[in-house]
């Protein structure tokens, strides 16, 4: 089976929601013939804030705050199932989010477990668990940014049956898009990382977003200095087969009861 999934890369307005929300809803018509979209990391507020007043003032509630009202309408008119990073704000408590919306509305979200650098001045660690979704046939997963360092949670993440991770990003190591690909070799996947680019402060981001097939292949990576929208059709049957050798698979043949150091 056949699914059109990609990304859109762009560079958000630092604390401004209403301007991302006029920069993405051009290119989301750019992409309007995709099943899948996925939106870069806190595409609703930008990174790197100076207080947590700044992340404060450009926070939302989900569902009801307007950037997720904005991509559930989104979805609704153009038939779309969207990922995209938000800044969310829960009981006074900030998370950095990935929230997946549909044609039904909201669907669901992942909270970031491992924060980077900064982060952790502004951001609580994500506490709703690595959750699996399904839409058209297709399960995804979703993590954000910096989880690409760690392998357990794209391992977890496949071993609930996803197809395809979702990874909303803000990266700014020069090599952190290499490894993506090798975690959906490992396990078999699609990935699609949506990256932004451009300067806020000290820091600037990389883009080159990617999407990678379950045999480490980059099908498709953007420029790392400008918009781009790239759909393709992913072919979902080469992620539901494990099989590296005719007698080797992917999760059957681990060994959990030879990994006691692990934990």
């Amino acid at each position: 089976m056949k699914l059109k999934a990609g990304f859109i890369q762009f560079c958000p307005t630092f604390c401004a929601p209403a301007e991302n929300i006029r920069k993405l809803r051009e290119s989301l018509n750019r992409a309007g013939d995709a099943d899948l979209v996925v939106i870069p990391e806190l595409a609703n507020s930008g990174y790197n804030f100076e207080n947590r007043k700044q992340a404060i003032q450009s926070a939302e509630e989900i569902p009801n705050g307007p950037f997720t009202q904005f991509l559930i309408e989104q979805a609704k008119k153009l038939d779309m199932y969207i990922v995209s990073g938000i800044n969310e704000m829960e009981d006074g408590k900030l998370y950095n989010t990935s929230i997946l919306v549909g044609p039904e509305g909201l669907l669901g979200k992942y909270r970031k477990i491992h924060l980077f650098m900064n982060e952790f001045d502004f951001f609580e660690k994500g506490n709703a668990g690595l959750p699996v979704f399904e839409i058209k046939g297709v399960k995804i997963g979703m993590l954000i940014c910096f989880d690409w360092v760690f392998p357990e949670v794209w391992r977890i993440l496949a071993m609930k049956g996803a197809d395809i991770i979702c990874h909303p990003s803000n990266l700014v190591l020069p090599y952190a898009q290499q490894a993506v690909p090798v975690h959906g070799m490992v396990n078999r996947i699609f990935c699609i990382t949506a990256n932004r680019y451009g300067t806020e402060r000290d820091i600037t981001f990389s883009g080159k977003s990617i999407i990678s097939d379950p045999f480490g292949i980059t099908l498709s990576q953007a420029s790392g200095l400008a918009d781009e929208v790239s759909i393709l059709a992913l072919n979902i049957d080469q992620a539901r087969d494990k099989m590296i050798t005719p007698r080797n698979h992917v999760f059957n043949d681990r060994r959990p009861d030879q990994y006691p150091d692990m934990y």
